[in-house]
């Protein structure tokens, strides 16, 4: 296990290492079992929030987002939005929560490029997107529920950001931890981070042997009976 994880993880300056560990390391599936054996089991997000492209992976430390339907053009339509992403810092990943909105598209092209400026490792829209083409192009990972090329005027407008926040399902705090790759994305309260990290890293070894001595030809009892895991 690198060091990282047992840092006291900071509040500004998040531990990027950490980020790097989860993304190449572990996966959803044994991060959502961590979470289970803690007893934290409503922490995966719904079913429809997928990745906009099918190799985007993303981990880091949330920075809220809140939006609500609009049936008018404000006078300052983008002004707490812009100041929501220019706030981003390294490490930290836009959740935005919509209530579940398919009225407009909240993200695009020029918030992912705005958001990996300021070292943000991604997105989760809990509501449509556009400019998907641009946004695989560029490398951002952005996880959301849809697509479509409409702009937020008049539809739709961020109204706080670094507030709790409901996206996928899952109540999100400022400074919880996401992780998403192709299987969904799961949000570790951080409080449990490292406990979270430490138990879902064994699992990972563990099914790696699991792995090895199935193709080999071994019973899958005798194996769970060894390893403990499915």
């Amino acid at each position: 296990m690198q060091s990282s994880i047992n840092t006291v993880l900071p509040s500004v300056e998040h531990d990027i290492a950490l980020c790097e560990f989860v993304e190449k390391t572990l996966y959803t599936a044994v991060v959502s079992d961590a979470l289970d054996q803690l007893g934290a089991r409503n922490q995966a997000m719904r079913e429809f929030i997928r990745p906009v492209y099918p190799d985007a992976r993303l981990a880091g430390w949330a920075r809220t987002i809140s939006c609500s339907d609009l049936y008018h053009i404000p006078d300052d339509p983008y002004g707490i939005e812009i100041e929501a992403v220019d706030s981003l810092l390294p490490g930290e990943v836009a959740v935005v929560g919509t209530q579940g909105s398919i009225r407009n598209a909240p993200w695009g092209e020029l918030l992912s490029t705005a958001s990996r400026a300021r070292g943000a490792r991604g997105a989760v829209v809990d509501g449509l997107v556009r400019d998907v083409r641009k946004i695989e192009e560029l490398g951002f990972p952005v996880f959301a529920t849809g697509i479509k090329p409409v702009d937020s005027m008049g539809r739709g407008l961020v109204t706080a950001y670094q507030v709790p926040v409901e996206c996928g399902g899952v109540l999100v705090h400022p400074g919880d931890f996401v992780f998403s790759d192709f299987d969904g994305t799961v949000v570790i309260p951080k409080a449990m981070v490292k406990e979270v990290v430490e138990l879902a890293a064994d699992k990972v070894n563990r099914e790696n042997n699991s792995r090895n001595e199935l193709m080999k030809g071994a019973y899958l009892r005798d194996v769970f009976e060894k390893y403990g895991v499915l």
